[in-house]
């Protein structure tokens, strides 16, 4: 057979193959019509059948929902190949399970500490530090605002004496820690680097994160000290002392979780993350940075709200969106900066104070939904935590949770499992398509700092989250124990953890002691290089770590660098 007459061939084959095809989606359809003619006078539950977002759910998803998507190979991929769909790694969990985490932190270090060593005695395998809110908004225990809040809602670190007593017997070139602090971070994560050094520990070989995502505070947490640009400046210096000096640490997790909290759908969540993170790329290379020199350990941090599925494809949608522009827009060459990693957290918001012991199942399916999206770490939030920070009894549930979902489910065993699902796939590719949306009005603002600075994302956020309310309030969207099934089993009957009233004295009297015993001389000849350091251009983290290893507290460092940076107060928006 000739050339010709071969091509011809496969010609014909080709044409006789669509013909084929189009016959079997038009039967396919003539299917569905007569199934929705004969569904269509059956009785319905009385519910909104839409998603927590908002947005409708069809009764039935088909290959129908599938017509003109892109071929399977160019949105899904393999595992641990370009566009990362089916997850970031080839092997997954049957390599390596997700780190689980317990986000811990009350009090002062040494009891914190002791948490810590109950979690890890518990099968733990990486710490989180849950900050009190004066760390959160860089202020030092003993400071005037500080006053009732030390140890209230996390672990209080004013030096680095704080930070050595808190991971006092845990080895920290074994340990993975994560550190949730944003407006101060860069002097957080200088105290947690000197107090390795304290263990003997190199920099180089710490593994762990610093959430240090200051935009999204600016959107929906509020815990900031600077203006956003020093911020910025303060951020990118991160990743380039990390680049050189800790590479196997994550100077940044952009997160999403706080927006969710805060009330956005998934896919705003979606969009104003990664969004952010491109902000941050942008910034990098601007600096001077080589994209494929910090954007590798650049990671993530999800919600894990209710609506199973949707969280599924927010997982996936996210890492597709994040390799195409990280290959596509910013010319990234190393696989590696292409590779979305995520931590996952539980929806806290879903908590709720009546009949607490239900959370205990909505932490369950957030989790599977995590494992299933393809998480790399997760922290199970504890049933009591919306009435206080959790006992020992309910971190011990909420971390067997993870357990049991990891070696009893059989959801490990195999990778990304409900790929081809015509749901979780149409949701996914939705998903994709609304945060990419959204990037466009983003680009009209002229880019995430505007877009802050004219309220665009707090406004929206608020809009979404006053939707949600409104829905609850008026019984349309149900909460078992709260708007639905109350039985009068909703008065609370479980011990919380209660802070000891002393423990403010006692962190005031241990700072009176710190200030004593340190070389004042030392503190202010640190003090002064770091501010002389922000005048210019160099970057900040060697006088910051100065500073640390002088024993300067967390506000002396701030104030030193809020006398060139200025602090940020937030316009009126509403």
């Amino acid at each position: 057979m000739s050339t010709v007459e071969k091509d011809v061939t496969a010609s014909l084959a080709l044409v006789e193959e669509v013909r084929r095809r189009e016959a079997e989606l038009a039967e396919l359809k003539a299917q569905l019509a007569d199934w929705e003619e004969a569904c269509a006078n059956a009785p319905q539950r009385d519910v909104p059948f839409t998603s927590i977002s908002g947005h409708e759910v069809r009764p039935l998803y088909t290959e129908l929902d599938r017509e003109g998507a892109a071929p399977s190979a160019e949105r899904l991929g393999l595992p641990g190949e370009y566009p990362f769909t089916r997850g970031p790694y080839g092997t997954m969990y049957r390599t390596r399970l997700w780190t689980m985490r317990q986000f811990a932190g009350f009090a002062t270090a040494e009891e914190t500490n002791e948490r810590y060593h109950y979690l890890l005695a518990n099968g733990q395998t990486g710490l989180s530090v849950a900050f009190d809110f004066p760390t959160l908004m860089g202020y030092d225990s003993d400071h005037a605002r500080s006053l009732g809040e030390v140890g209230v809602c996390g672990v209080a670190i004013s030096s680095l004496a704080d930070m050595e007593r808190l991971f006092e017997g845990i080895p920290l070139d074994k340990v993975s820690v994560s550190m949730t602090i944003n407006g101060p971070a860069i002097i957080l994560f200088c105290f947690y680097v000197a107090a390795a050094e304290k263990q003997g520990v190199d920099p180089a070989v710490l593994r762990g994160t610093a959430q240090n995502d200051i935009l999204k505070e600016y959107q929906a947490q509020h815990a900031w000290v600077f203006p956003p640009e020093p911020a910025l400046r303060c951020i990118v210096d991160m990743f380039g002392w990390c680049s050189e000096h800790a590479p196997k640490y994550n100077p940044i997790s952009i997160s999403g979780y706080h927006i969710r909290e805060a009330g956005a759908t998934a896919a705003q969540e979606l969009a104003f993350t990664l969004r952010n993170g491109f902000e941050y790329v942008e910034r990098g290379i601007a600096s001077g940075l080589d994209v494929d020199s910090f954007a590798p350990r650049l990671s993530f941090f999800f919600d894990v709200h209710n609506d199973f599925f949707e969280e599924i494809a927010k997982f996936r949608a996210a890492r597709r969106i994040w390799a195409r522009g990280m290959k596509e827009r910013y010319g990234a060459k190393n696989p590696e900066s292409w590779r979305l990693r995520t931590h996952a957290q539980t929806a806290g918001v879903s908590l709720t104070a009546q009949q607490p012991e239900n959370n205990i199942v909505r932490v369950a399916y957030q989790a599977m939904a995590a494992a299933l999206g393809g998480t790399q770490s997760l922290h199970t939030n504890s049933m009591d935590e919306t009435l206080a920070l959790p006992t020992e009894k309910a971190v011990r549930i909420a971390l067997r949770t993870q357990q049991i979902l990891a070696y009893e489910s059989g959801v490990p065993n195999t990778i990304d499992p409900l790929a081809g699902s015509y749901y979780v796939e149409t949701l996914t590719d939705e998903l994709e398509a609304e945060a990419l949306a959204l990037f466009e009005e983003i680009d009209v603002l002229g880019g995430v700092v505007p877009g802050i600075e004219e309220g665009w994302f707090q406004q929206a956020i608020a809009q979404s989250a006053m939707r949600q309310q409104i829905e609850v309030e008026s019984g349309e969207r149900a909460v078992v124990g709260v708007n639905r099934f109350t039985d009068g089993s909703e008065k609370v009957e479980i011990d919380v953890l209660r802070i000891d009233k002393d423990v403010e004295e006692r962190q005031v009297a241990s700072m009176a002691a710190l200030r004593e015993r340190r070389d004042d001389a030392r503190v202010a000849e640190t003090l002064a290089a770091l501010t002389e350091a922000c005048r210019g251009e160099q970057n900040v983290v060697p006088k910051i770590l100065e500073c640390a290893r002088a024993y300067c507290t967390l506000y002396e460092i701030r104030a030193a660098m809020e006398e060139v940076f200025g602090s940020y107060k937030e316009p009126i928006f509403f």
